[in-house]
């Protein structure tokens, strides 16, 4: 693992998981969304990952058209690395997925490394009433759904992104993920330094267990060497613990409303920038340094933000 000098903070800014009947600060519209997410960068967050929703009920939507409502005042009002999901929401086809950032060109998009049972079912069972009728089914068929991501379609996802300069953030949800990445390093579809987020905590993947924390870092340490950078997320509660100790090895992190809605337990976080704020107050406490977005993309070799498609 590449040991920086210091600590890129990301901020998932909305997502697929987290919906509108579980917390009221949750950005829905592209307004909110600019918002909280320049906001997040101006608490230090130097990597924003954005995903799009419906303005109307805040369902998950990949329509490039509701991307480029907020990506350009986002990119004028602030200078972090703008992030692009290509996972989407859950139930996608792979063209819905990948067409946002086909569209937007962007420095970054992620990119989930393999197949798995993704589970937030139980997240519906604790909403007495919910204020929209897509949140119930949404929550309860992933009992019953598969996010799909097989080499055919990792494969296609990194030749039809990649070809436009965009780096990616490798979502490696289980220890098997690390080694479909190595598969396709292997094979020079892609080039370090790669950007692997470890992801902790969704039922279904990997637990928030600080022992699967070093088993992925020691596996990653043997497959990628020198050639890669670790950034750590968590599900809810274990977001802080968690990405604090990756910071402690010397990785960097991810915080934000798409993975956790809270900043202590019954708290609930009013912004993405409270959520930076937080996970900043304690690096620099641990006299950890935080990088600047320019630090970033010098980092994870970003093509700059002028290169971009919006």
């Amino acid at each position: 693992m590449r040991r920086a000098d210091k600590v890129i903070i990301s901020c998932a800014v909305t997502g697929a998981i987290a919906t509108p009947s579980m917390s009221p600060y949750l950005p829905l519209t592209p307004r909110q969304i600019a918002e909280s997410a320049i906001g997040a960068a101006e608490a230090g967050a130097a990597v924003l990952h954005l995903h799009a929703r419906d303005p109307e009920d805040g369902r998950p939507l990949q329509d490039p058209e509701l991307f480029r409502q907020f990506l350009p005042e986002i990119r004028d009002r602030c200078d972090a690395i703008l992030n692009i999901t290509t996972g989407g929401g859950l139930g996608m086809s792979l063209d819905e997925r990948l067409a946002p950032a086909n569209w937007a060109r962007p420095e970054l998009a992620s990119m989930n490394m393999g197949s798995f049972n993704f589970n937030i079912a139980g997240a519906g069972r604790k909403i007495d009433t919910f204020l929209h009728d897509w949140e119930q089914p949404y929550l309860a068929r992933t009992t019953g759904n598969i996010m799909s991501n097989t080499f055919d379609q990792i494969e296609r996802a990194m030749t039809e992104v990649g070809a436009h300069g965009t780096k990616f953030e490798f979502e490696c949800y289980d220890v098997g993920h690390l080694y479909n990445l190595a598969h396709f390093a292997d094979r020079r579809l892609i080039e370090p330094p790669f950007f692997v987020q470890a992801i902790f905590g969704i039922l279904g993947g990997i637990g928030a267990e600080p022992e699967n924390l070093m088993h992925m870092k020691a596996t990653a340490d043997r497959l990628f060497g020198d050639d890669y950078y670790l950034s750590v997320l968590a599900a809810g509660r274990h977001q802080f613990p968690f990405v604090t100790m990756g910071a402690i090895l010397g990785g960097h992190c991810r915080v934000g409303l798409e993975d956790n809605l809270y900043l202590g337990k019954g708290q609930l976080a009013e912004s993405n920038a409270a959520m930076v704020t937080r996970i900043r107050t304690i690096l620099t406490e641990l006299s950890l340094d935080i990088a600047s977005a320019d630090e970033a993309r010098a980092m994870l070799g970003t093509k700059g933000a002028g290169n971009v498609g919006f």
